[in-house]
């Protein structure tokens, strides 16, 4: 007798199905079944019993022994002779995927990992994937308001990706083809508001002569953007741009709508689009927004907007959206952003606690970029308001400029705009060795010339020449010259900008000008408070000669702001240095040796390891140290220390004490 062939597939777009050698087999009619198989495939671990009893059911009177019930139902219906799927393991519950192909998991992994190098075949597969239908099309649970949010999540998780899918599809199609006009019109289905989607439909259109079938499709989105309260003009400007390209101007016996009149706006330097959408309150029986949640919203954005780096969307529009209850996807399509950061928060009324979710997604390949959770106490809610406000604003800002010069180092070089040109030469900035400081200077530089009022890259700029004056790569005093005429020219550009104040500082440091130095980098921290590098570089700059114990506690705040941050092993040397001079000699030694084991750690920050160690009277590693230098930068020496920094006597004496140690 033929032995029956396993299951194989899981769908979850579209009707839920099992199937059996491509073949859909029958799948238990009892939703709470189902819906416990979706959820437990989607999770892809194992997940707590009584997570699961919330999720499913609304105050049951024997909430175990339904969800026994139901386990039991899920087995008989996915387990096989020597395989269970369904696996039970004391207070968890995890469904093995092995051999099961479904198709919701195949859709994500492919978006996250990016859609940008996926091959036109592959994004067709998934765009027909999708097509199915949405995300457990037809189920729903009946009082089960936690499955019921996390369903409509999952929804527009994937209509999210399906747009995402279009759209990359669409640009590797031939514009204008059959094809690509078909992926246009679905693309549009699934985001209606999606600019880029329109403008391609109308570009397409007018390459193909079809003007009525434009003038057509701008009336009805500009009806259905006024409908919205939405600005339709860019869509406007849009048409008749493509009627130009392609010798169609409008016909001089009509007269354009308003929209088309209006000339296009001035090019200016591109910065990364940010939107942030109020948080919404997941606890049960609340209206969908606190508060709190509110609150925190608010001030997120201010703050982003603060730091100057990012093009944040207003308050009143996000928070228009959330009174129409846009969700984070529908919302960045809606405005052409490129990063949307949202949130859920939810009170545990036995724990008195609320939990915080926050994820930043990239709008362009729909994946999330970040994510991270935040449980606090309910009584202490507000007053860690803004400790969690940080953390929420320095991820999401460190985030997007990883993201950025990943996406910018991919890039032809003669192709980069002023923005995407700053990001390159961020990418080399960061690696602290001669050869990428000239490539960063050359980014940076060609950043200027696309832009002069683009103040970022002038900070930059200067931060190069700094690293010559400081790491000796040129002449000292023509690279400190220029790098206070570089920090000049980006304030000169916008002096609301924290960077522009940093990098001015920074200079004015070079130039024994302390107190100068002091009063920049403070108003860099006062235009921004979660600019970590003004914290980081104030602290650099009083471990010297100033407060050694401000210096650390500015270390420590730079850290707490990015604790990933490039500049992470220079923040470590500061507080080790600090700490050298409050006489914590042991303690210095174990912070230097961290700054050491970061990979871009310069010769000075492993000289400051080797006095640390030294006077700690660990000889024999100061001295492995030293032999490390001397293989990389012969000739260096304790000169050459004291020149690059500004040392009161308490320091310069500790140095040449280890001087003293070592040689001896």
């Amino acid at each position: 007798m033929e032995a029956t062939p396993p299951i194989d597939g899981l769908r979850l777009l579209g009707p839920m199905a099992l199937h059996r050698g491509g073949a859909p087999i029958e799948l238990a009619h009892s939703r709470k079944v189902r819906a416990l198989l979706a959820y437990l495939a989607v999770t892809d671990r194992p997940v707590r019993r009584d997570q699961l009893c919330r999720l499913l059911w609304d105050l049951p009177s024997d909430p175990r022994g339904e969800l026994r019930w139901c386990l039991s139902k899920a087995r008989s219906a996915v387990d096989e002779p020597g395989h269970a799927r369904v696996i039970a393991s004391g207070e968890s519950v995890a469904l093995d995927l092995s051999g099961l192909a479904v198709d919701a998991l195949d859709v994500a992994r492919s978006v996250q990992q990016g859609l940008a190098s996926t091959p036109a075949a592959d994004l067709a597969t998934l765009a027909a994937l999708l097509r199915r239908g949405e995300f457990l099309q037809g189920l729903d649970v009946p009082r089960s308001p936690e499955f019921t949010g996390w369903l409509m999540a999952q929804r527009r998780r994937f209509r999210a990706a399906e747009a995402a899918v279009l759209e990359h599809w669409v640009r590797s199609l031939a514009p204008g083809s059959g094809p690509a006009l078909a992926a246009l019109e679905r693309w549009l289905a699934v985001a209606p508001f999606d600019r880029q989607a329109h403008a391609l439909l109308l570009e397409a259109l007018a390459s193909r002569g079809r003007l009525r079938e434009g003038d057509e499709h701008l009336a009805a989105a500009s009806r259905q953007y006024e409908a919205e309260g939405q600005d339709w003009g860019p869509l406007a400007l849009a048409w008749r741009a493509a009627r130009a390209r392609h010798a169609q101007p409008w016909p001089a016996t009509r007269e354009a709508p308003p929209a088309l009149q209006r000339e296009p706006p001035e090019a200016t330097a591109r910065r990364a689009s940010l939107a942030v959408l109020p948080f919404t309150d997941r606890t049960p029986g609340a209206a969908g927004r606190s508060e709190l949640g509110d609150g925190l919203a608010r001030d997120v954005i201010t703050r982003l907007a603060k730091l100057r780096s990012l093009f944040v969307i207003a308050e009143g529009t996000m928070f228009a959206l959330a009174d129409r209850r846009v969700g984070s996807d529908d919302a960045g399509r809606r405005l052409d952003v490129d990063y949307v950061a949202s949130g859920t928060l939810s009170r545990e009324a036995g724990a008195c606690r609320v939990v915080l979710n926050v994820q930043l997604a990239d709008r362009r390949s729909g994946g999330v970029v970040w994510a991270e959770e935040f449980a606090l106490r309910l009584q202490e809610a507000f007053e860690v308001l803004e400790g969690v406000g940080n953390r929420i604003v320095t991820s999401v800002a460190s985030q997007v400029e990883q993201a950025e010069r990943n996406r910018a180092i991919l890039k032809n070089p003669g192709s980069l705009n002023a923005w995407e040109a700053h990001h390159r030469g961020l990418w080399h900035m960061v690696r602290f060795n001669r050869e990428d400081n000239e490539q960063a200077r050359h980014f940076f530089e060609r950043a200027v010339r696309l832009d002069p009022t683009f103040a970022r890259p002038q900070a930059g700029l200067s931060f190069t020449h700094f690293q010559d004056a400081f790491l000796g790569w040129h002449d000292r005093e023509a690279s400190i010259g220029k790098a206070y005429a570089t920090a000049a020219e980006g304030l000169m550009a916008d002096d609301q900008d924290p960077a522009a104040h940093w990098a001015l500082g920074r200079a004015m440091w070079l130039m024994d000008r302390q107190d100068d130095a002091v009063r920049e980098l403070r108003t860099s921290i006062d235009l921004s408070p979660n600019f970590a590098l003004g914290h980081y570089t104030l602290g650099f700059v009083q471990m010297q000669s100033g407060d050694p114990q401000s210096a650390i506690e500015a270390c420590d705040q730079a850290r707490a702001l990015s604790p990933m941050d490039p500049l992470l092993f220079a923040m470590l040397a500061a507080r080790a240095l600090g700490l050298l001079r409050l006489g914590r000699h042991e303690e210095a030694s174990e912070w230097a040796l961290r700054s050491v084991s970061r990979p871009n750690a310069h010769v000075h920050v492993r000289a400051i390891a080797m006095i640390c160690l030294a006077l700690a009277g660990r000889i024999s590693e100061a001295q492995a140290i030293g032999q490390a230098i001397r293989r990389t930068d012969a000739g260096y020496g304790l000169a050459d220390f004291e020149r690059a920094f500004r040392l009161g006597p308490q320091a310069t004496a500790l140095v040449r004490q280890a001087a003293r140690v070592l040689d001896g």
